[in-house]
């Protein structure tokens, strides 16, 4: 008996040194996860003082002289579509078929919604009810200089938004291009056009394509369709726009994506491109 109680005494003895060992173990870890080291870390916050300089001032002015990496930005038409102050009048790559498809494919993902597929700025949702977007077809937006339509996308318009985080600088010039073929594409004569090429009405094309007949009808906007400048007024094209190959015009070519742009194949008198573009009927 005695020695069965001695068995049990150092069983039970055991069993709470293990109670311990585990209890301090437990310890041991809440406190090492309770250190404020991480969270108390010195460090500055935006727009808070400091005694650590002598201006008071946690944000420290940018170094002279420096530019951020991929923000050197040196042709400065290249990204902003300005020349002195003014929206330009040219565009700083070669106008190729490369580029027109670029464009056309960038416009009908991010323009058609509104200013629809034909440029007539009578998009889906502009029938909807939305804002009415500019028809790249009348007088005023013809004359428009191409820096204008650059700039639009760059900042954004009435109530048009910028879309400089969907396009690159690259992509805008690229959309600026299409954009000019599709108002070359609704008045084009055969002198506009390459040797073999033909203008073809887009009528001819929609019928040809096994539309109906009447598929093709004048542009038309619901009355819940709303225009207007911010300030209320008729946009006026500013005066003073860079004409094509100025000399103000920095003409050094860019890449596009990752292949040089190889030379123009050709361009008419008003230095927009004369490669034919298929019109795509309207959706």
């Amino acid at each position: 008996m005695r020695q069965g109680s001695g068995k049990r005494e150092e069983g039970r003895a055991g069993m709470k040194s293990k109670a311990v060992s585990a209890a301090a173990m437990a310890g041991v870890l809440v406190l090492a996860g309770c250190r404020q080291d991480m969270h108390d870390q010195p460090k500055f916050f935006p727009e808070r003082g400091t005694t650590f300089f002598a201006d008071g001032r946690s944000v420290r002015p940018q170094v002279e002289n420096t530019v951020a990496r991929g923000q050197l930005h040196e042709d400065s038409y290249f990204y902003t579509g300005m020349v002195d102050g003014k929206e330009g009048n040219a565009l700083p790559f070669p106008v190729t078929m490369e580029v027109l498809e670029r464009g056309q494919e960038r416009y009908n993902v991010y323009c058609t919604p509104c200013h629809s597929r034909v440029g007539n700025g009578a998009g889906m949702i502009v029938e909807r009810g939305y804002a009415k977007a500019g028809n790249f077809h009348t007088p005023r937006l013809e004359a428009a200089p191409l820096g204008h339509f650059f700039s639009v996308m760059s900042n954004g318009y009435g109530a048009m938004p910028d879309y400089s985080a969907q396009l690159t600088p690259a992509d805008r010039w690229a959309v600026v291009a299409y954009i000019k073929a599709l108002q070359l594409s609704q008045h084009a004569e055969q002198t506009d056009v390459p040797s073999g090429e033909h203008v073809q009405p887009l009528t001819d094309i929609a019928k040809e394509s096994g539309f109906p007949d009447g598929f093709v009808t004048d542009w038309t906007l619901p009355a819940t369709a709303v225009t207007g400048t911010p300030s209320g007024d008729t946009y006026v094209i500013p005066p003073g726009s860079v004409a094509p190959g100025s000399s103000e015009f920095p003409t050094q070519p860019h890449s596009y994506g990752s292949t040089p742009l190889p030379p123009p194949s050709g361009q008419s008198s008003t230095g927009y491109p004369v490669q034919p573009v298929s019109p795509t009927p309207p959706q």
